[in-house]
């Protein structure tokens, strides 16, 4: 069964107030679904936006020449003095991205991701 990203992106915008986008990126480094949340002014600039999803894509390759060792990654947390970035792979073409207020319960954002992909993660 498909997942409809765009459906899934807005849940995860309604899951918590902190949340401030939700989207799902492709390989090529395009937005696929989602957005920011209505009621937030983005912080950067489509450009900007498009060099982030990059720069996740970029650290996410570089941590797969060493899952033979270490596993799969399942999320990664990076913290910014204005901003959290959360990032889930959805498989081996797709990222699952998230962006909140400082400080906000991303476990609790990363484990609704990981339910709501379901067996959809970790394809390859």
């Amino acid at each position: 069964m498909a997942i409809n990203y765009d459906e899934l992106s807005k849940k995860v915008l309604a899951l918590d107030s902190q949340i401030r986008f939700a989207g799902v990126a492709n390989s090529k480094g395009e937005l696929v679904a989602g957005g920011h949340k209505e009621s937030i002014d983005g912080m950067l600039s489509s450009d900007e936006v498009k060099m982030s999803i990059h720069y996740a894509l970029q650290k996410r390759e570089l941590y797969t020449n060493l899952a033979y060792k270490i596993g799969h990654e399942t999320s990664s947390i990076t913290e910014y003095e204005k901003v959290t970035m959360i990032s889930v792979p959805v498989n081996s073409n797709e990222l699952f991205m998230v962006s909140t207020e400082p400080r906000a319960d991303y476990l609790k954002i990363i484990d609704y991701i990981h339910s709501a992909l379901g067996s959809e993660k970790y394809s390859v």
